[in-house]
């Protein structure tokens, strides 16, 4: 049986150890396989295709070390933009089982009109690159999409830009801070959970 791997993609001014509790929950809950990796920078300098193609190297990393591997992904914040442009653009013949997206700004944020930043300019409301990913033709025909939000988010404003049409389930989740939704046990249960059933599915 292929070996499933976990690509889980931080937000900005996050790192693979912010990650901790995200990935220590799911192994908790009996998920495998899970690969937080560092974006660099994470400061929101750098255009989401440039992070994008640090996740498209992990995923290639992977697939020479084991050439039967399979992917599901995880993206929190601007970590799930990053991930939905990878899923897009850049994922080649890699085999993705699904894409958990926490609280991504997949339509703008209201909070990056706060920084000039190349990367940050990208998570405005109605940006040129939000703009063609909308127009573009949608991967999530063969990759089941998960969208988790909270409606009390400041950093993604307003919370539900974390919803995306063609998702196989949305989630709203009543936790009270942005940074909870990578700690919070009923977050990290609906998450290993999906993970979980996608694995069976793809036996």
């Amino acid at each position: 049986m292929s070996p499933w791997v976990v690509i889980v993609v931080h937000g900005i001014w996050d790192s693979a150890a912010r990650m901790e509790p995200l990935c220590r929950g799911l192994e908790a809950r009996g998920v495998t396989g899970v690969d937080a990796l560092d974006l660099r920078p994470n400061s929101g300098a750098a255009p989401i295709a440039a992070l994008a193609a640090q996740v498209a190297e992990r995923v290639r990393h992977h697939r020479r070390m084991t050439p039967k591997v399979r992917f599901q992904c995880v993206g929190f914040s601007m970590g799930a933009l990053v991930t939905r442009y990878y899923l897009h653009r850049l994922r080649e013949d890699a085999e993705i089982g699904c894409f958990v997206s926490i609280s991504g700004p997949h339509h703008g944020t209201l909070t990056a009109y706060g920084l000039p930043l190349a990367g940050v300019r990208e998570m405005r409301p109605g940006s040129a690159l939000l703009r063609a990913l909308e127009a573009e033709p949608s991967p999530f025909d063969t990759i089941a999409l998960h969208t988790l939000w909270t409606p009390y988010d400041l950093m993604i404003v307003p919370g539900r830009s974390g919803q995306l049409v063609g998702a196989a389930s949305d989630r709203r989740f009543e936790v009270k801070m942005h940074r909870f939704m990578v700690r919070d046990p009923a977050v990290l249960d609906h998450v290993a959970g999906l993970l979980h059933k996608n694995r069976e599915g793809h036996r």
